[in-house]
């Protein structure tokens, strides 16, 4: 296979950090020849890092694709809301595309981009990395052989962990579903996405229930600052306390999240920062308005019932799973990177240990570029289409429909102008 190309618009943590670095692993497979990128430190930093001239450094996406076509695929890793112009931009210009999920918080726009790249015959591959991780693979492989009978059941769970959803869905740029999008799109689609393909039937009806309950300003500890930093007296007993976090607590540094903080990330200039940016806000004196639990039932066609709790007060970032069926019951946990199956005949129990890399959704991001890459270099499809992914937002989009006007949605109502 020859080496793929591509163009990167939007630098940031997914962009610059995660999905380009498959480019620096596999530099004969894949090249990243040019971005845009907004931010100058951030934009020159990672073209230093990728051997990209200046000539072929852009402010803006507009710049770089009003150019000619100049490599195989553009992987656009912008915010939830500016995913559409790019994609189409460069849909229409030849490009295949990786998008970095969600597709949009927009209904219209999410169908549109999808059609586009059917219209146009391209690649438009959505960041559903868990399609691809080692656990969810080899659950469906079970699954698919039968092993515990008939599905009837799923039970799902999305731990966010206090500390991730305290950095990216109360400080970071996620917090506000007005300025990004809902909790269940942005963080959950993930989990839709996953319901979907291991039920392998369409959805048919959809409720959901869940609040912003702790994370507000009713709830913050007497005379708490605005700023972590602005001597405040609950330190040592906030588990939010912002400098511990992103100087002390692994995850910090092992996940980069700190680079969200400041491209430099050494206790100077990370301290400089938490005085008065975003991440170093009071948890309790911000401008979040996502959701900190929810809950989401699902009836698909072929009669299978799953159930799906999001929460941010667990300590873990984790996904447990439990799948009921006919002739036996899976257990799996994708962190830990163990499967249980427990069969109701024999009522012996086989326990499955994964190996999962620690990092990158445990090996899923760097399975997606693997896949994606030779998608684009042999000219194939793979588990993550638009057409699949355009399903899975609509679902998760009519979770929230379902959750602020407390009612049951029928699916198929609510997606039929899709297929007009």
């Amino acid at each position: 296979m020859k080496q793929v190309t591509s163009i990167l618009i939007g630098a940031g943590l997914r962009g610059g950090y995660v999905y380009s670095q498959y480019a620096l692993d596999h530099p004969d497979e894949f090249k990243v020849v040019a971005v845009a990128e907004p931010d100058q430190e951030r934009r020159e930093l990672f073209a230093a890092k990728h051997n990209i001239p200046k000539e072929l450094q852009y402010e803006s996406y507009e710049e770089l694709l009003q150019q000619d076509k100049i490599a195989d695929c553009a992987m656009i890793c912008t915010q939830d809301k500016m995913h559409y112009e790019p994609v189409t931009m460069a849909l229409q210009k030849g490009y295949h595309v990786l998008c970095e999920k969600p597709m949009s918080p927009n209904k219209d726009e999410i169908v549109k981009m999808g059609a586009m790249a059917k219209k146009y015959n391209r690649i438009l591959s959505v960041c559903h990395v868990l399609r691809y991780s080692p656990f969810f693979s080899k659950i469906k492989e079970i699954l698919d052989e039968e092993r515990i009978g008939r599905m009837m059941s799923i039970q799902h769970i999305e731990e966010v962990g206090y500390w991730h959803h305290a950095h990216s869905f109360v400080r970071g740029n996620w917090r506000n579903k007005e300025e990004s999008s809902p909790m269940i799109l942005q963080k959950c689609c993930h989990d839709m996405d996953i319901m979907l393909w291991l039920a392998d039937s369409k959805c048919k009806k959809i409720s959901s229930f869940g609040e912003l309950t702790y994370f507000t300003e009713e709830n913050a500890p007497v005379n708490a600052p605005r700023y972590c930093m602005d001597g405040c007296e609950h330190r040592d007993k906030c588990p939010f306390y912002a400098p511990r976090f992103y100087l002390e607590h692994p995850k910090a540094v092992e996940d980069g999240l700190v680079y969200a903080v400041t491209d430099q990330a050494d206790s100077e200039h990370v301290l400089e920062e938490l005085k008065k940016g975003p991440y170093g806000r009071c948890v309790f004196h911000s401008d979040n308005t996502v959701v900190d639990h929810q809950t989401v039932d699902i009836e698909f066609e072929n009669q299978v019932t799953a159930s799906f709790l999001m929460t941010a007060f667990t300590n873990q970032c984790a996904r447990r799973i439990r799948i009921m069926g006919t002739k036996g019951e899976l257990k799996g946990d994708m962190e830990a990177g163990t499967i249980e199956i427990i069969d109701f005949v024999s009522g012996t129990n086989d326990l499955i240990q994964l190996h999962t890399p620690s990092k990158g959704h445990s090996g899923s991001d760097m399975n997606m570029m693997r896949e994606f890459v030779r998608m684009v270099g042999e000219g194939k499809t793979g588990k993550t289409d638009a057409s699949v992914s355009v399903a899975s937002h609509l679902m998760a989009l009519a979770a929230e429909e379902a959750r602020i006007r407390k009612t049951v949605i029928d699916f198929e109502e609510y997606s039929a102008y899709e297929t007009k």
